[in-house]
């Protein structure tokens, strides 16, 4: 019951972090790579500089600095995890944006806003449909090593949070800290090979291998 209780709780701050993520992430990258110039310039300085800032130490200074709950960690993930989504949006959108089916969308006088979101964004979605699903398995481990370092909710009970409370005590319990180490390990595993799977059929070259 620990282990599914546990799993409940690093999966919704996974998929809320996940969410921060391509909302920030793809709306920076969407719009440097459309406009390109001084504001591509300026939102991949901004990028730069959550990208150089190790991510695990940005994060547990922001759960540090508010209460330690499972809506902070969930966002710490997020504002930690967004610029690897921000750039690859933006080499998407670097490489759509010039092909004929744009130009005529320009042509016919579609807005700004509707073609990166009705005509761009939809044809950037298959490599950012897989990047999502690496990044939920990133989430959950980032989620547990904040509960192990005895950062997450401390009244939410979490993978993480069951291996820190019990190592201590390991060989006389050694299924406490097991289990909810094979629930990490094999959610993790099942999201990269999610991703591999999605992968390989979006991409028609590596689905005739």
């Amino acid at each position: 019951a620990g282990v599914v209780n546990g799993g409940s709780t690093s999966l919704t701050v996974a998929l809320v972090a996940v969410f921060l993520v391509v909302v920030i992430g793809v709306t920076i990258g969407a719009l440097a790579g459309y406009y390109g110039g001084w504001i591509d310039t300026l939102l991949m300085r901004f990028t730069e500089v959550f990208q150089v800032l190790p991510a695990l130490l940005f994060a547990m200074v922001i759960v540090a600095l508010f209460e330690p709950s499972t809506r902070t960690v969930a966002i710490a993930i997020g504002l930690a995890s967004w610029p690897g989504t921000a750039r690859l949006t933006r080499a998407e959108f670097l490489r759509l944006k010039n092909l004929e089916f744009v130009k005529a969308a320009r042509a016919v006088g579609a807005s700004d806003f509707r073609i990166i979101w009705r005509v761009i964004f939809p044809n950037a979605l298959p490599p950012l449909i897989v990047s999502i699903t690496l990044i939920m398995g990133a989430a959950i481990l980032f989620e547990s090593g904040l509960a192990f370092l005895g950062l997450g909710d401390p009244n939410a009970q979490s993978w993480g949070q069951m291996i820190g409370l019990n190592r201590q005590t390991f060989l006389n319990g050694w299924w406490t800290v097991t289990f909810p180490g094979l629930a990490i390990f094999s959610t993790v595993l099942s999201f990269s090979l999610i991703g591999d799977g999605l992968q390989d059929a979006f991409n028609p070259k590596l689905r005739g291998r």
